[in-house]
């Protein structure tokens, strides 16, 4: 009886043993420019936001000058001296934050045309109203251009979420555009009420056209801010804002009444507008300040948040690439074992002498034994008995 040799383990080829290599390779490659992709938009985001925090530090120095400017319009118009202290504290302090940020931000030319013109204005005479009143509207003319430049270069302008969005359009264009026309409006109607009687009709609507400049911003301020409260997540952004807006709205509905003229004289009471427009800056002077802060709050929460993103995809990147390290390593192990194996079988082949080493996974098959032949020689110790001596 013929036992058949144990069949030899087929060695793998070469190709066989770098396929797994290969396929981890393939895999890594997406894997890389994934995490790659993902860290690029989240540090780009995360620098926009940052960005976008610059435009609101240089907005909070420029409504400290539009306030200081919009005063000292109404005391020229009115005859009244023009507090410098209040106006001059506050270009000097606008022009420290464009020193700081305003080369990142494009804003150093526009700043000095503005400021120029603002110290212009320091030997203006107060005798002439009607030409204080133009040389104080170029200026702030230049001042809202300097808003929306600096929206646009710090990227408010394309803010991507929806209540920062509607915050940075309120304070950074609305909102001035608002203070300076509501300004505007109380300034002309006071010089109309001194013009000859032949000039009134004319004056008259100058003010109708100023007055729809005036509300206009402010309307869409309000529809602003509560859009923005409607759509945020933050429940910190609604308490904060409604009180001072609605404090705000009613001084403009204030505004739009008084801004029309009588029923019985036809004309404009310019004391009851001048107080109108006090009370309403007064009130945007308020509002204005909660809007920044919010906005700011609302940035620096999402550049935290851009933070963890970045951790996350550093974290989960790590973890791929150790888990792909350790299958790499188990298939470089796998593949030594298998060369010893191999080494092994072939130091036998060339060596007969050398009892071949015998795979564990291998049945053991045992060596046949050979048959004695007929009348063959028996053991020394049983050939003394014969074939009947048990009978015996």
């Amino acid at each position: 009886m013929t036992v058949p040799a144990p069949r030899a383990r087929r060695r793998p080829s070469t190709l066989g043993r770098l396929l797994p290599l290969l396929l981890i390779g393939a895999l890594l490659a997406p894997l890389g420019l994934l995490v790659t992709s993902n860290w690029r938009q989240i540090t780009a985001d995360r620098d926009h936001a940052a960005r976008e925090r610059l435009g609101v530090q240089y907005l909070a120095a420029l409504a400290a000058v539009t306030d200081a400017l919009v005063e000292a319009q109404s005391n020229a118009v009115n005859g009244r001296p023009v507090a410098r202290e209040a106006l001059n504290g506050a270009v000097e302090e606008a022009a420290a934050v464009d020193a700081r940020i305003g080369g990142e931000l494009l804003s150093q030319e526009r700043w000095a045309g503005v400021r120029a013109k603002l110290e212009a204005l320091r030997g203006r005479s107060a005798a002439d109203p009607e030409a204080a009143y133009t040389a104080y509207g170029e200026v702030s003319d230049l001042l809202l251009a300097l808003h929306r430049k600096v929206r646009e270069s710090s990227g408010l302008v394309r803010d991507p979420e929806a209540d920062s969005f509607f915050l940075q359009d309120s304070v950074g264009q609305e909102l001035p555009e608002a203070v300076v026309a509501a300004g505007r409006l109380a300034d002309l109607g006071t010089l109309v009420s001194r013009r000859p009687a032949a000039e009134q009709p004319r004056g008259l609507m100058e003010l109708t056209g100023l007055r729809v400049s005036a509300l206009t911003p402010a309307a869409d301020l309000v529809d602003n801010l509560r859009s923005a409260v409607d759509g945020s997540e933050s429940t910190d952004l609604g308490a904060n804002v409604l009180t001072p807006l609605d404090t705000y709205q009613r001084s403009v509905e204030a505004l739009a009444a008084y801004s029309l003229p009588g029923k019985d004289t036809g004309v404009v009471n310019a004391g009851q507008l001048s107080a109108a427009a006090l009370n309403s800056h007064r009130s945007a002077r308020q509002l204005q300040p909660v809007i920044l802060n919010e906005l700011d709050s609302l940035l620096v929460e999402r550049i935290d948040r851009l933070n963890r993103d970045r951790w996350l995809t550093v974290g989960a990147a790590v973890a791929a690439v150790l888990l792909l390290g350790w299958l790499t390593a188990l298939l470089v192990a796998a593949g030594r074992r298998a060369r010893r194996r191999a080494a092994l079988v072939a130091t036998h082949a060339e060596s007969p002498d050398t009892p071949p080493h015998r795979d564990l996974w291998q049945p053991q098959v045992d060596e046949p034994r050979a048959l004695q032949p007929a009348g063959a020689a028996r053991d020394p110790e049983t050939a003394q008995w014969g074939a009947f001596d048990a009978a015996r």
